[in-house]
């Protein structure tokens, strides 16, 4: 069977990686630099190929079983629609804005899968939480902690970038939706702030984001929030940044040029945030999950805290990303999990079969949840 990936970042080659031993990857993306790295391993195609370009996606797609989506996220809602008019089944990792939902109907009429949020968190977080929801007799509150960080804390920041600097912006600025007593709130991005204590960590600093995406529209549950992890001291630093109008989008007057802020701040952030060759990162999750089971309280708490793996140079964001991604991928390819139209990964998770595939196959990757 074939497998066309879209991207060729970190995270892209990662899933590329784990499906090409079973299955015929091809690559495709616009930048040579990475495609060449790619080649030079066996096992894969290569496709420069410019992925803004609706006509170019079709054609790079055509041959394939299956797609994978892993293009930064202001081009991956229509990524998505151009893929699903392809005809194609596709499983999507691109963290972009717009509602992958509105999606659902030309899905189903296309007849194709299409598994969205398809990483850690949303992702992993999700199948985990489909499960629960459906095991449980009723779920009142969903918890979830998470975060990418460097092994090594650095001033001025005490952070890495492990994706593209603007998307880590957009996390960092866009409004954050919550459920609180059964009603759909809306804060600012960075609001709540809170220390919480991870073993193998240390005390990390917690802050609202806009991460629960789909489950706002498919769960049921009176109390869900998520929370993004950084080491403490970082975001009082990005605060002020927001706050001298440096996310600003509406473009300013500089020298002779018309410039917007958030650009700027995006390319010097890019240099200062990089990871480079030798840093190490590590991925932190926590999700608390309270509701009943035959009239009883339960609480269920799952930690998750991974490394950079060493022997293959593979960033922790990248493996827990990429191979939840890769591993549902080979579940839609081998026809377990088949649902027609958008599935958000709580979809995956409800099936007991398919959220303990998910689990199994990740701990043989090392990537391990603690359950308690």
């Amino acid at each position: 069977m074939r497998v066309t990936v879209l991207g060729a970042g970190r995270i892209g080659a990662t899933i590329a990686r784990d499906l090409a031993r079973d299955y015929h990857v091809t690559v495709a993306d616009r930048d040579r630099r990475r495609l060449d790295m790619l080649e030079r391993e066996s096992g894969f195609v290569v496709k420069e190929t410019e992925l803004a370009d609706p006509e170019r996606i079709g054609e790079v797609v055509a041959r394939a079983d299956l797609v994978i989506g892993a293009v930064p996220g202001h081009m991956g809602f229509a990524t998505l629609r151009h893929v699903i008019d392809a005809g194609k089944n596709i499983v999507d990792i691109s963290f972009f804005a717009e509602d992958a939902l509105e999606l659902d109907e030309r899905a189903r009429q296309a007849g194709v899968t299409a598994v969205v949020d398809c990483g850690v968190a949303p992702g992993l977080s999700n199948i985990v939480l489909g499960r629960m929801h459906e095991h449980l007799d009723d779920v009142a509150t969903f918890t979830c902690y998470v975060g990418g960080l460097p092994q090594r804390r650095e001033p001025p920041w005490e952070y890495q970038a492990p994706f593209s600097p603007i998307d880590v912006i957009e996390e960092y600025t866009r409004p954050a939706r919550l459920v609180r007593d059964g009603e759909i709130l809306t804060l600012p991005a960075l609001s709540e702030r809170e220390l919480v204590d991870f073993d193998g960590v240390g005390t990390l600093e917690a802050f609202n984001t806009d991460g629960l995406r789909s489950l706002i529209r498919t769960m049921r549950i009176p109390n869900m929030q998520e929370k993004t992890l950084r080491y403490p001291g970082h975001i009082e630093k990005i605060v002020t940044l927001r706050d001298a109008g440096l996310f600003g989008r509406r473009k300013v007057r500089v020298g002779d040029q018309m410039v917007r802020p958030i650009d700027l701040t995006a390319e010097l952030l890019m240099k200062q945030w990089v990871q480079r060759e030798g840093d190490r990162d590590l991925t932190v999750m926590r999700m608390v999950v309270e509701g009943r089971k035959n009239g009883k309280a339960v609480r269920r708490q799952f930690d998750l805290l991974d490394y950079y793996d060493e022997a293959t140079g593979t960033t922790s964001m990248a493996r827990t990303t990429g191979y939840t991604c890769a591993v549902v991928a080979r579940l839609v390819l081998q026809g377990t999990y088949r649902r027609p139209g958008v599935s958000p990964p709580e979809f995956v998770g409800a099936s007991s079969e398919c959220h303990d595939i998910v689990l199994q196959q990740l701990a043989t990757r090392g990537v391990e949840l603690v359950s308690g």
